[in-house]
């Protein structure tokens, strides 16, 4: 409710989601994993894991590694506990009673967003809670359920984008975006984001040198910056990927919008301020593209709004028309 209503305060029209059918949703994620989802928590009930106040929530009690598996064929426990570690990559990422409504509204907003573009208007912002950067096509985690700006980015693709960009802004490398996108050539993915070698999160994805696989070498950019950069650093980051996107010839983008990356904000050390983010979006509409943002972190209660809205200001300086 903070950014709807800082939102509405900065003269944005807001418009309710329309309803969508799992098509694109199924073309981005394998649909095992949202067989999971939709219904691991009443699985989990069932089978009596609540009654344990410890199991309050889907937990995965057991990952399996490419080590431990050692190169056996990957098979799905029937204990529902266990299985729960065949698709989430963390156990920080806990499935509650209303985690699928959550994350299927979200990507009923994202479409809305996509399809406001697609029928006239150059912006279109994606309010969307949980966020999803951080989930691969078969696999959750970070927080995330399914992957918003992918979907974004696919179904802009399927409606006639020959090439789109994805700009993920979070202040963590969305390793699950890259991961969904790594062999095309056809969507461009840029991030900058707090370096995963000095201790963040994901830790094992976001590095300089990951460029892309077979058909998608070039099409993959990684700019991580050392804890502490400021505004001066996060600019030039953003200005090679702006640089990047235009040179791959995108004629529609996807702004991953996370704002964790503020002085303020707990959850990184990242020391971006209010104006730093209006002038990334400044800089992002100066590609002149159709937009949609979609809503990744930001975790200060007290200016997640406003610099949203900021954010949005300046990706709108373009735009004739936003919402």
């Amino acid at each position: 409710m903070r950014i709807e209503q800082a939102l509405r305060d900065h003269g944005h029209r807001v418009i309710d989601a329309g309803s969508h059918d799992d098509d694109i949703l199924l073309r981005v994620h394998d649909p095992e994993l949202v067989r999971h989802l939709r219904t691991v928590w009443d699985r989990w009930v069932e089978a009596g894991l609540t009654a344990d106040d410890r199991h309050d929530r889907v937990v995965p009690y057991l990952i399996p590694s490419a080590g431990m598996l050692d190169g056996l064929p990957e098979r799905e426990p029937t204990a529902v506990h266990a299985a729960a570690g065949r698709w989430c990559y963390d156990t920080m990422t806990l499935v509650g009673p209303g985690t699928w409504t959550a994350a299927r509204a979200a990507v009923d907003v994202t479409l809305t967003a996509v399809g406001a573009v697609l029928t006239g208007d150059h912006l279109a912002y994606a309010l969307t809670r949980p966020p999803g950067h951080h989930v691969t096509r078969s696999a959750f985690g970070g927080s995330c359920y399914l992957n918003n700006a992918a979907i974004a980015a696919q179904a802009l693709r399927e409606s006639g984008h020959e090439r789109v960009a994805v700009i993920d802004i979070d202040a963590h490398h969305g390793n699950g975006t890259q991961a969904i996108f790594y062999e095309r050539d056809d969507i461009f993915y840029g991030s900058l984001h707090v370096d995963p070698g000095a201790g963040w999160f994901p830790h094992y994805a976001g590095f300089a040198d990951e460029v892309g696989r077979d058909a998608g070498t070039g099409a993959n950019l990684n700019v991580p910056l050392a804890p502490g950069s400021g505004d001066t650093l996060w600019l030039a980051a953003l200005d090679r990927i702006i640089e990047g996107a235009a040179h791959h010839g995108a004629t529609a983008l996807v702004v991953s919008l996370g704002v964790d990356a503020a002085a303020a904000d707990p959850e990184s050390p990242l020391l971006i301020t209010h104006e730093g983010y209006e002038e990334s979006g400044r800089r992002l509409a100066g590609l002149g593209l159709p937009t949609v943002a979609v809503q990744e972190g930001g975790y200060h209660l007290d200016t997640v709004g406003e610099l949203v809205a900021l954010t949005l200001r300046g990706l709108s300086s373009c735009a004739p028309s936003s919402r």
